[in-house]
């Protein structure tokens, strides 16, 4: 059973103009149950993260600074969110989901959060909607529990993971790739262990021929033993903060490659949703729905 990381809280508590888009994570469940792909039964409900999972990764003292909210109105401004105890709550939830959904990947081969993929979060701050990066803390709790060696990070939103790669900058068990847009938030990129750039307008063909050429590669020489896959929607040329040229049957197939090389190699898979920020919330929904599709056609 596809197992998939879902709580209210995820669309809560944010204020009334930051709902949309994250109105999709209320919409993705309701829209996954209705047609069929999945019943509730394969949704469970994370609960908070501990602090010694948040400090493996991120600095005591940015922890302090969340959990007190005294964040500085510049370090506030730079998150994207208007901080509160409900937003960290929300936070430690998403981020637990995370850890439960890699253990579910480690049982079944796949799992997914409906939410995550929060890969602007350095271990010191917070930037882009992105307080603390689930994919960091997941990978970590999996290596200090030596329930795997080695991790790749495949990082296909659109907005380079910088804040992944910062925080695995020296740790030789995690391998970052991060295939993203050139001239897109971040200006100032981070060094992964792979970057690939993709110029504005870049199409379907372009983008899946750079993807096959790549993944196969790295699982080949990297030999992970776990991979978490950032699903972010963003590509899409309808994004309003994308600026590639992608369509959602050229997302589908990007989705479809990744979790096909997982399943091909027999290495376990989280997904994290990512970004998505079309004008139409259909565009947004559609996009995401086919990564849980895939998924359980896939696996189940």
């Amino acid at each position: 059973m596809l197992k998939i990381a879902y709580r209210k809280e995820y669309a809560h508590p944010l204020p009334e103009n930051h709902r949309f888009p994250m109105i999709k994570y209320e919409l993705l469940p309701e829209q996954l149950i209705y047609e069929g792909t999945v019943t509730e039964s394969s949704f469970f409900s994370p609960n908070l993260l501990s602090e010694e999972d948040i400090l493996a990764v991120h600095t005591n003292e940015y922890w302090q600074k969340l959990k007190n909210l005294t964040l500085s109105r510049k370090e506030e401004r730079r998150t994207g969110f208007p901080l509160s105890a409900a937003l960290i709550e929300r936070e430690r939830i998403i981020n637990q989901g995370t850890i439960d959904a890699a253990n579910f990947a480690l049982e079944y081969g796949v799992a997914m959060n409906i939410a995550g993929g929060t890969h602007h979060a350095f271990t010191d701050r917070g930037e882009g909607f992105c307080l603390l990066n689930d994919i960091a803390i997941a990978a970590q709790y999996l290596l200090k529990n030596a329930k795997v060696s080695k991790i790749l990070v495949v990082d296909l939103d659109v907005h380079q993971g910088n804040g992944t790669a910062e925080i695995f900058r020296d740790n030789p068990d995690v391998f970052t790739f991060s295939m993203h847009g050139k001239g897109n938030y971040p200006m100032h990129k981070e060094r992964s262990d792979l970057d690939i750039e993709m110029e504005d307008k870049t199409d379907d063909k372009t983008y899946l021929t750079v993807l096959r050429e790549n993944l196969p590669k790295l699982i080949d020489d990297e030999q992970p033993d776990f991979i978490f896959f950032q699903s972010g929607v963003d590509v899409l040329a309808t994004d309003k903060l994308g600026r590639l040229g992608m369509t959602i049957n050229g997302c589908k197939e990007r989705d479809k490659i990744v979790f096909e090389h997982c399943h091909l190699n027999e290495i376990p898979v989280v997904a994290s949703m990512g970004g998505g920020y079309s004008e139409k919330i259909a565009h947004i929904i559609e996009a995401h729905a086919n990564t849980y599709r895939l998924a359980q056609d896939i696996y189940f």
